[in-house]
This record gives structure tokens, C-alpha cells and sequence, in this order.
């Protein structure tokens, strides 16, 4: 699966890459979407299978840190890319005859450092909660690497401070996000009704069922896995979220936008060829 991931995602680069008529905003947002993905399955699944055959279970403290900092960074700019990604389509269906203007190349490269600078800020946030404690209640983690709630719970600090953190830092950098996004597909969903035709309409609404499929995975598996242990913790039920969140979701990704996408199979095709 991690190999599916790391090539499935390669490819898309490869394709967005070599064929100039991908050189535009949409496919930028994408293939910087699959870099974000191979880094963030790279930060835990690599580590599992050399636990696996060498029957080792163990992370150094700074090893944990390094891997809860990297998540939340790589997982942080998913989130934001998503959101931007959300407000390009919005561009595109509702305001077409703008579009050139308002997502120039500049834009589009600002909107990427602002979601690495904004990451970042997240990661840190959580590295300076998870330095504050001193002592530790338990030094096992019932899941396969370093997640920040689970981390904070290990803790013998203030329980309340804790979740603070958790859910204020859940709803800055996951739930305004998740409005953005939800904002950007009323006023699409609002414009693609405005038009007369069914054909027109249901063209546009196949241009980003695929960016709503990978939302709703994401989201889906991420905030159970973020929030998960705050409210009710099921070992069991976290691994799996964990799982389909770090692995899973990374992996169908490119499956999404590949199959429903006649631009990039045709690069494909034209590659193989």
C-alpha cells in the first residue's frame, strides 16, 4: 500500500509536469497535494514496517516529537491545500471569465507558502504544548506512531489546559478550513443550478466530484483520529481511523483524480505511449 501510494502519486507529478496543458493552477494545487501526501505517509508507515520485521516497538522521545511535528505539518497543509483547492474551483464555475486573473501564477505561490507558513505554526503549537510536560503517566502509545492527542494524554499535566489546546488548535486549523470549503461549494452548487442546460450542469458538477470525494476521506478519517481520543477511545476503532487516515486515504487519492480526470489519463496515455 505505501508503494501504491508513493508511485500512484509520482505518476500524477510526472503527468502534471511533462504535459504543458497541465500547467495551470487546478493541476498545481494537485501535484503539490500528492508531494503533501508522500511526505505524510512517509512519516509513519516507513517506521511501522521496520518495527514489523524487527520486532522492535520502541521511539526515542525526540523520535516522537520529530514524527508528531511532521504529521501535523504534512496533515495541516492537506487541510489548507484542500481549502484552496475548494476556493480555485470556486473561481473557475462561478467566476470563468476572471479566472486568469484572479488565480495568477503569484497567487497561486503565495497560497502555497501561506498553507506550509500556517502548518508550521500549527506543528509548532503542538511541539510547545508536548514540552511542557514533566512527567508521564504511561509511556505507551496504543497506535502505530506519535499523534498529538494521544501524546498529550500520556501526560500527568492539567487534563483541562490539554484539551484546550486540542480543540482550540482543531477548530483554528480544521473547522474554519472545513467552513471555507463548505462556503466555496454552496456558491458552486448555487451557480451550477443556475445553468439552463442538464448536460452543462452535470459537466460542471463532474469537474470537482473528485476534490469532494478526497474531502470528505479526509475529514472523515482525520477527525476521528484528531478528536477521537478526547471523547471516547477505542484502541481498536483508533487504529483503524488511524489506518484509513495515513494510509488509506494517501493511497486513493490519486486513484480519484486520475480515473474521473480525461486530461491526465490522456497525459497518461500519451507517457506510455
Amino acid at each position: 500500500m505505501y508503494l501504491v501510494t508513493v508511485l500512484g502519486n509520482l505518476l500524477i507529478i510526472l503527468a502534471v509536469s511533462s504535459d504543458s496543458h497541465l500547467h495551470n493552477p487546478i493541476y498545481f494545487f494537485l501535484s503539490n497535494l500528492d508531494i503533501i501526501d508522500i511526505s505524510f505517509i512517509s512519516t509513519t508507515i516507513p517506521k511501522m514496517i521496520a518495527d514489523i520485521l524487527m520486532q522492535n516497538r520502541v521511539i526515542s522521545y525526540v523520535g516522537c516529537l520529530n514524527q508528531m511535528s511532521l504529521l501535523t505539518l504534512f496533515g495541516s497543509m492537506d487541510d489548507i491545500l484542500l481549502t484552496v483547492m475548494a476556493y480555485d474551483w470556486f473561481v473557475a464555475i462561478c467566476q470563468p471569465l476572471h479566472y486568469a486573473a484572479i488565480m495568477s501564477p503569484h497567487l497561486c505561490v503565495l497560497l502555497l507558502l501561506l498553507s506550509l507558513l500556517t502548518s508550521l505554526l500549527d506543528s509548532q503549537l503542538h511541539n510547545v504544548v508536548a514540552l511542557q510536560f514533566t512527567c508521564f503517566k504511561d509511556v505507551e502509545i496504543a497506535n502505530f506512531f506519535c499523534y498529538p492527542s494521544q501524546v498529550f494524554n500520556l501526560s500527568c499535566s492539567d487534563t483541562l489546559f490539554k484539551t484546550m489546546v486540542t480543540y482550540f488548535v482543531g477548530a483554528i486549523f480544521g473547522f474554519i478550513p472545513m467552513l471555507g470549503i463548505l462556503f466555496s461549494y454552496y456558491k458552486i452548487v448555487s451557480s451550477i443550478l443556475k445553468i439552463p442546460s442538464s448536460g452543462g450542469r452535470y459537466k460542471a458538477f463532474s469537474m470537482c466530484i473528485s476534490h469532494v470525494l478526497v474531502v470528505f476521506l479526509f475529514y472523515g478519517t482525520s477527525i476521528g483520529v484528531y478528536l477521537g481520543s478526547d471523547v471516547s477511545y477505542s484502541p481498536r476503532n483508533g487504529m483503524v481511523a488511524s489506518l484509513m487516515c495515513t494510509v488509506v486515504t494517501p493511497m486513493l487519492n490519486p486513484f480519484i483524480y486520475s480515473l474521473r480526470n480525461r486530461d491526465i489519463c490522456s497525459t497518461f496515455r500519451k507517457l506510455h505511449s
